[in-house]
């Protein structure tokens, strides 16, 4: 098992790709903890992962939530290995024009809170043990880091603010610390919401069929789970794997970035071409 003895501290690990990264992780060997605002989730994750999860209810906006979080790691498991800034809100693509100016002033602050202070928070609260451990912290990007249009203005500029993050501390926490990151493309079956302060707080994004929007435009015609891309938050995390890497970004698109100009792909006939 390839995390073995390791811990993790993940936020937003109680649904979607958090979920699927911590169950993974337990999987692999390692125990982790996660900060989430669902107690209700999290106790059916601590029923169904035992004694190698932990949940801790709190709000990642708030720098005493991630405190609280490591403490309990650290007591309970006596030390951080990785960390995981991973919880989101997504705007629903809502664009700019369609935002009234008092919307735009308090969803902008909302949006950065999570996405991109929340993670600045949970680095902050575990550096004391990651660079103890000589650890790794791997931080949830999106495509939207590096495309338009996967979301509004709000979102993909969070997401392009921590590609900086990603480069700037894997400056400033070196040679003690790798800092990495996954770009996830879309998720099947996702369950990211959007800020409350544009009343979209109940509103999950499997409102949209986005599987079915995406498929058909992707060059591999498929949208993969989030049990799908757990497996790249495994290798960036393990010790025997990720010794080359920092400051790097797995951008998992689905080859959205090679896609042509007038169709997704170029290999559609080729069974007929191979006899296949």
């Amino acid at each position: 098992m390839r995390l073995e003895g390791q811990v993790t501290y993940l936020t937003g690990g109680a649904s979607g790709l958090g979920k699927a990264i911590a169950e993974r992780f337990v999987e692999e060997g390692g125990s982790v903890v996660t900060l989430d605002r669902s107690a209700d989730k999290l106790q059916v994750m601590k029923n169904n992962l035992g004694d190698a999860f932990i949940g801790v209810e709190g709000d990642v906006r708030c720098h005493e939530s991630h405190k609280k979080a490591v403490d309990i790691a650290v007591k309970s498991f006596g030390k951080i290995d990785c960390v995981i800034p991973n919880a989101a809100l997504w705007d629903f693509s809502k664009p700019l024009v369609d935002m009234s100016d008092d919307d735009l002033d308090i969803a902008f602050d909302e949006v950065m809170s999570v996405n991109v202070k929340g993670y600045l928070f949970a680095v902050k609260s575990a550096l004391r043990e990651l660079v103890r451990s000589k650890g790794t912290v791997i931080f949830s990007v999106s495509t939207s880091g590096f495309y338009a249009a996967g979301g509004g203005p709000l979102y993909v500029a969070s997401k392009h603010a921590v590609v900086g993050l990603i480069r700037q501390l894997a400056f400033e926490l070196a040679p003690h610390v790798r800092v990495n990151g996954i770009a996830p493309g879309g998720i099947g079956g996702s369950d990211i919401r959007g800020p409350q302060t544009l009343g979209m707080q109940e509103t999950s994004i499997t409102s949209i069929p986005l599987s079915d929007i995406l498929s058909r435009v992707l060059p591999m015609r498929e949208v993969p789970t989030a049990e799908e891309y757990a497996g790249a938050y495994v290798f960036l995390a393990s010790r025997r794997d990720h010794a080359p890497a920092t400051a790097a970004i797995i951008n998992l698109d689905g080859g959205m970035g090679v896609r042509g100009l007038l169709e997704p792909s170029g290999g559609d006939d080729l069974p007929v071409k191979l006899g296949i």
